[in-house]
């Protein structure tokens, strides 16, 4: 037993707890012996190390100290984790009692190595949870939920918790499970897993436990400055012309843009990951004359091979697909160049040599033509069985490994950019996992519906994700998917407030699929551009595109310093309960406060100014004192937000709403 380990011991169960970093300890528990590095996750196979001091007293029990941190076991081996300096319990194991089952539990899996495993903690009353991902239930504080750990489209499922009571835990396990946030017990659940295996970290605030997080699992790097401008997208410019008849648009009218998005089906086949020339002919040229423009190109890459596609039957023969049982896996999905449904398989990103590959053919049909910023679509992955566990992976079975998914995924293209020299690459994921940040990752909301209530929703979902340590974070302004057409009055006033939420967050997208029932369209939709939703809207929105122009050297200068941008309010302000209980507005850096109407026809809404600040009011220049709630106007033209008196930023946008 190594000096700075505590072990403990019994009916044939191990559990190792060692420093892993500074204020944090990492606790394994396995039949027979751990599996030190031999299996994946968010964690070093070495130890960061810590100072650890390990006292053994004459009762039985035990404690290991790593800084702030200490774990305490008692002699029925039952562990409660404590500040070193106050002594106060930050979160304990459930006690065992006679044959109950115990807080560490592992059960095999019939079949193989694997273990169901379950973690079971006290719950505290008034304890508040955040992070863990995104997720749709429009919750901020999760406490009373349950989670599913499993990826889904509008689902992304990173098992990084940070604790009103301050500490983060991070459950390293990356296949099938959940966690329950029980007003009577927290547990964590791994449906198939080698060993227990989580992280746990005390810190003074949470932005202190984000950075040890971020420290241990990666740190995003800095984002290229024309990230911070405003995006174009819809489903989806069919062709060469039709894309660039918009960027012409756009900027005749004088409106910022920064990136135009090529969607899915550019392609004849899915695999193919190259344009299809009859529809593209120039895509090098177009990519040029667009950068000249001061436009970027963004395009879709699915990870989905079609059985029509030249590269597939090397990928099978090579091993470079997902497989369930015998057989890759195949679902029925549209293609470009098939008629009627094309059968698609998804590759797998947990084989180093798939991931050489799939770059190698991204590079050349892309890349090599000037791209440099990649949509990592459908990653979950969407369209293979919803069971985890019918999966085989090249690192194992999907109900242990699943969840890294789309952060091999996004590994793929991240190594290509950095081998190629690329310092301005960037990839954009419907999903993550623990530290799929430090690939240049940002993600987004997924395909939610474009309805008021998804738009209060989204709100503490972009709040989770920053919690998460996925500091770049975005949703389809408007959402994704509606019945009506652009002529909805609904529909319009939803795509001016969902600009006016937007505007505040780290990237800045249109996109959608408006009425996908048309006809003859594969896939497409009505138009979705900023013009495309009436005179008033237009009116509203053009304002918003130049304030986001505004302050995007405050957006950048916010998002270099590693902490999430766009946040909630007891992230600068812990010390105010209403900071803890507002759920529907939101922090931009220090500066801004954000305050979005998310009601239908709503003209007026409640504003929680917090902290001893004093907050000005951009439209009417009166300044609030903080600490208190207020009521101001929010006319449709109107943008609810508020700016830090003393923020440099306050000139600049004052200049722009003049």
């Amino acid at each position: 037993m190594d000096d700075d380990v505590l072990e403990i011991r019994g009916h044939g169960q191990v559990t190792r707890i060692e420093a892993w970093g500074p204020d944090a300890l990492r606790v394994r528990s396995a039949y027979g012996r751990i599996r030190v590095g031999e299996k994946p996750g968010a964690l070093e196979p070495v130890s960061p190390g810590g100072v650890t001091e390990i006292e053994r007293a004459e009762d039985g029990s035990s404690t290991i100290t790593n800084g702030r941190l200490r774990a305490t076991v008692d002699r029925r081996g039952t562990i409660t984790f404590v500040d070193s300096g106050s002594g106060l319990e930050l979160l304990g194991e459930r006690e065992q009692w006679l044959q109950s089952v115990p807080p560490r539990h592992l059960r095999p899996v019939a079949g193989g190595d694997l273990n169901r495993i379950t973690a079971t903690f006290r719950a505290y009353d008034g304890e508040r949870f955040y992070g863990l991902g995104q997720h749709r239930h429009g919750k901020l504080d999760q406490k009373g939920c349950v989670i599913d750990l499993v990826q889904q489209n509008a689902e992304i499922a990173i098992p990084f918790l940070v604790s009103s009571r301050g500490y983060g835990l991070l459950w390293n396990n990356p296949g099938a499970g959940r966690v329950e946030l029980g007003h009577n017990h927290t547990r964590w659940i791994a449906d198939g897993a080698t060993e227990l295996d989580y992280w746990i970290v005390r810190a003074e605030t949470i932005p202190d436990v984000l950075g040890r997080y971020a420290d241990l699992t990666g740190h995003s790097p800095t984002i290229p400055s024309w990230a911070t401008g405003f995006w174009q997208s819809r489903l989806r410019y069919d062709n060469q012309q039709e894309l660039m008849d918009v960027v012409h648009e756009h900027l005749d009218r004088g409106l910022p843009l920064s990136v135009i998005v090529i969607d899915f089906l550019h392609w004849k086949h899915h695999g193919d990951w190259r344009f299809d020339e009859d529809r593209w002919p120039d895509p090098a040229g177009m990519v040029a004359e667009l950068r000249e423009l001061g436009v970027e190109v963004m395009v879709s890459i699915w990870p989905t091979v079609s059985e029509q596609s030249p590269n597939f039957a090397k990928m099978r023969e090579e091993g470079l697909l997902l497989r369930s049982d015998e057989l890759s896996i195949a679902s029925r999905f549209v293609d470009a160049g098939t008629d009627g449904p094309a059968f698609l398989h998804y590759y797998d990103p947990s084989n180093p040599d798939a991931r050489r590959f799939i770059w190698e053919q991204a590079k050349a049909g892309y890349y090599d033509l000037g791209i440099r910023v990649f949509w990592l679509d459908a990653c979950e992955p969407e369209l293979v069985a919803p069971d985890p566990a019918q999966w085989r992976y090249h690192a194992g079975p999907g109900v242990a490994v699943a969840g890294l998914y789309p952060h091999w995924n996004a590994q793929a293209f991240h190594e290509g950019l950095t081998e190629a020299g690329e310092e301005e690459g960037f990839l954009f994921s419907r999903s993550a996992w623990a530290g799929t940040a430090k690939y240049s990752t940002a993600i987004w909301a997924g395909d939610i519906d474009a309805s008021f209530d998804a738009l209060r929703a989204v709100v503490p979902a972009g709040l989770n994700a920053g919690l998460s340590g996925m500091p770049w974070w975005s949703a389809d302004i408007g959402g994704f998917v509606t019945w009506v057409g652009n002529d909805d009055p609904e529909l319009r006033e939803l795509i001016v407030r969902w600009f006016q939420f937007q505007v505040f967050t780290p990237l800045f997208r249109l996109h959608g699929h408006r009425r996908p029932d048309l006809p003859d369209e594969l896939l497409r939709g009505a138009p979705n551009e900023v013009w495309s939703f009436g005179e008033e809207a237009y009116d509203a929105i053009v304002p918003v595109l130049h304030l986001r122009e505004a302050i995007r050297p405050y957006l950048s200068t916010q998002l270099a310093a590693g902490q999430p941008l766009m946040r909630p309010l007891f992230f600068d302000y812990p010390d105010q309960e209403e900071s803890w209980t507002v759920e529907d507005q939101f922090l931009c850096g220090p500066d801004i406060l954000a305050a979005p109407v998310l009601e239908y026809q709503a003209r007026a809404r409640q504003v929680w100014l917090p902290g001893n600040a004093k907050w000005i009011d951009p439209w009417t220049s009166v300044v609030h004192s903080g600490g208190r709630w207020i009521t101001v106007d929010v006319p449709l033209n109107r943008a609810g937000f508020f700016i830090r008196d003393g923020a440099d930023v306050a000139d600049v946008i004052s200049k722009v709403l003049r």
